[in-house]
């Protein structure tokens, strides 16, 4: 390769490694799940129910992640709900029906199971599940009635679900039930700090991913904290209380932060500690102790300084050992869900319908000719084509490469490891054991996870007496990969534009909302109204919405180039231009709050109207083509930014488009 040329993204991704800390914890329910239960089968003489409790804990567990007690529960939960009903389906369809009626039933369940997909990361997780055991209810013959089944593998699923509350992460900084919830809003106040040593420096942007993550991720804890609230012994309501109201302290400061890393400014040494200390307060229940002293030199400076301040009163308000605080207006984030549920795509919506028809085709195809291949056990094929259609598993060549090394090594590795007992189903269990407690760790690499997830299926399908089923399963994974790659590739299913297109329209349009909401109130209660729990919330969609658009362009940004290569887009750009647009959305709120004249009516327009504009341009894939409503704002320049990165936006993603020139209505002016 030339100097200065660089692997291409399609190429590179293959190798990327995600790092994260080894989960220990995680690690010992892997052992404790599968396993067990798939011994537990055989030595009670019934085979069959022990490896469909496996499966649901096998799958149970790749939905394991990271986070508090309730959020393991709604990662658990409704995925293994789904599952249990796809298989419940695939079971009854394949004990009342012919062989080939799977076809259909999965061209609809898939296109079903895409189109949810679309909506995001829990229906997706919720939809694959479904989709991949309506396979292997339809292509794995067990013994028993169909309801049976769905009950074996629901137990499986609660199994894991119980070791998942009772085993303790040796993490943990205390012994109550509140630690999770503790530590994610300390998370906060340390990714704040981060942010702000970051100010002015090359980092800058992505410590500001990592602020907003944090929050996010705190922000769903303690929501998850109310909705689900735990029996026995318990603290009550008043550490609840007391933590909501330092997490609205960690909101104001975040919104401050925000706008420093607008202004893009360094900070003076010190501002960082401020948040440290306030980071091991939540930590502790205790005070915060002194902070530093404030520097107001700008308007986001003397934000920031004020919402240090308000900080240092809620946390001595909110000390362990004090009167139960009030409870106070704290951002609502289920309104904010809400209103963020109303913009993802349905079933019919342009973003459903490409990946509903694309994993549709790929499932349909593959399962047809599974059924060439076999008489049972065909499942292989389309499962296979379940995961490797998902694009919020990385792009599809990558996928499609670490699927196809994986499965050998899977192989490789199951034959070595019950080798030396020939079909002796002790080693099959041992090999359970050993995988299960390495499917936790194998998600840093989608190829070692799928070695861990093919020495388990192949660990159950031999109990379950296929015997001969690891060198076939070679040739299906390359059948698997060679139709996901042409159908995936197909002009009527493939075009990434639709699917990230959206994801930056949801953007916008919450910014939109966001950007009315604060900027119509009247003076002067304008602050008032800005800072209630609808206003927070709708600032906590747009940046979640953000966060799921930025996901969808790197994946789109290392696709392979196929029939769409003279149309590709540049969307890490896009990706830069939208964090800005909500970035000095965010500033422009803070400014007005803290004294800078309200723009007017027409100005405010003038940007909202910019941003649905070009909302559904993105949505609908078509150029912008009405004029521009007037001259763009000139004295608030939290807008002129605003408007000058939606003209970026509009550029990167029009440019190359067939059709006449248009003018573009989103000019900076």
């Amino acid at each position: 390769m030339r100097p200065g040329r660089h692997a291409p993204a399609w190429l590179t991704h293959v190798l990327r490694l995600r790092r994260a800390p080894v989960p220990r914890t995680a690690m010992v329910r892997g052992a404790l799940s599968a396993g067990p239960l798939l011994g537990a089968g055989i030595a009670a003489g019934h085979p069959g129910p022990g490896v469909l409790a496996a499966l649901g804990a096998m799958l149970a567990g790749v939905n394991d992640r990271p986070g508090t007690r309730r959020k393991g529960l709604v990662h658990i939960g409704p995925p293994a709900a789904a599952g249990a009903l796809g298989l419940l389906v695939g079971a009854l369809v394949a004990d009342s029906t012919g062989r080939w009626t799977a076809v259909p039933v999965l061209f609809l369940v898939g296109w079903v199971s895409g189109a949810l997909s679309a909506r995001g990361a829990g229906w997706s997780a919720a939809a694959l599940q479904m989709l991949v055991t309506t396979a292997i209810g339809m292509g794995m013959p067990l013994a028993g009635p169909a309801w049976l089944k769905a009950l074996c593998f629901l137990s499986g699923a609660g199994w894991l679900v119980l070791l998942r509350l009772s085993l303790r992460t040796p993490r943990s900084r205390d012994t109550t039930r509140w630690s999770g919830e503790r530590e994610a809003v300390a998370a906060v106040f340390d990714a704040l700090a981060d942010a702000l040593e970051a100010l002015g420096g090359p980092g800058a942007q992505g410590a500001r991913r990592g602020l907003v993550a944090a929050q996010q991720q705190a922000e769903e804890a303690l929501c998850l904290m109310r909705l689900l609230p735990w029996p026995g012994r318990w603290p009550g309501r008043a550490e609840s209380h007391r933590l909501a109201a330092r997490f609205g302290a960690a909101v104001a400061l975040c919104e401050a932060g925000i706008a420093l890393l607008w202004e893009g400014r360094a900070a003076p040494d010190g501002v960082a500690d401020g948040p440290r200390r306030l980071a091991a307060a939540v930590r502790t229940g205790g005070p915060a102790g002194a902070l530093p002293s404030p520097r107001p030199d700008t308007v986001a400076r003397l934000a920031f300084d004020r919402a240090v301040l308000a900080a240092a009163v809620t946390f001595d308000r909110t000390t362990a050992g004090t009167p139960a605080p009030r409870p106070e207006p704290s951002p609502d984030t289920r309104r904010g869900a809400g209103a963020y549920s109303g913009l993802r795509p349905g079933l019919f919506a342009p973003a459903g319908r490409e990946y509903g028809l694309r994993v549709a085709l790929c499932v349909s195809v593959t399962a047809a000719v599974a059924l060439l291949l076999h008489e049972d056990h065909w499942y292989w094929l389309p499962a296979t084509a379940a995961f490797l259609v998902k694009p919020d598993m990385g792009p599809l060549f990558s996928r499609v490469v670490n699927r196809f090394a994986g499965t050998v090594a899977g192989v490789i590795a199951f034959v070595a490891l019950t080798a030396p007992g020939g079909s002796g189903r002790p080693l099959v269990v041992a090999a359970v054991v050993v995988a299960g407690a390495l499917l936790p760790l194998s998600t840093r690499h989608f190829a070692f996870q799928t070695a861990v997830i093919t020495v388990l299926v192949l660990s159950f399908v031999h109990t379950a007496g296929d015997t001969e089923a690891a060198a076939s399963r070679l040739l299906e994974t390359f059948l698997a990969c060679a139709l996901v790659l042409l159908v995936g590739h197909l002009p009527l299913s493939a075009d990434p534009g639709v699917r990230v297109g959206h994801r930056f329209a949801v953007t916008l349009r919450c910014t939109e909302r966001y950007l009315r909401h604060v900027l119509d109130a009247p003076d002067p209660a304008g602050a008032a109204h800005r800072a209630d729990a609808r206003g927070l919330a709708l600032r906590a969609a747009t940046y979640r919405a953000l966060a799921e658009a930025r996901a969808a362009a790197e994946t789109a940004s290392a696709e392979l180039p196929g029939p769409f290569g003279g149309r590709r887009r540049d969307w890490p750009a896009v990706t830069v231009s939208a964090e800005l647009v909500v970035d000095a959305a965010t500033a422009c709120a803070l400014r007005v709050e803290n004294g800078v004249p309200r723009p007017s009516s027409a100005e405010v327009e003038r940007v909202t109207s910019a941003l649905s504009l070009l909302a559904e341009a993105l949505e609908d894939g078509h150029r912008v083509r009405r004029p521009a409503p007037g001259p763009g704002p000139r004295d608030c320049r939290s807008l002129r930014d605003v408007m000058t990165q939606l003209h970026g936006i509009h550029r990167l993603t029009t440019a190359g488009l067939p059709g006449p020139p248009a003018a573009c209505p989103l000019s900076p002016s």
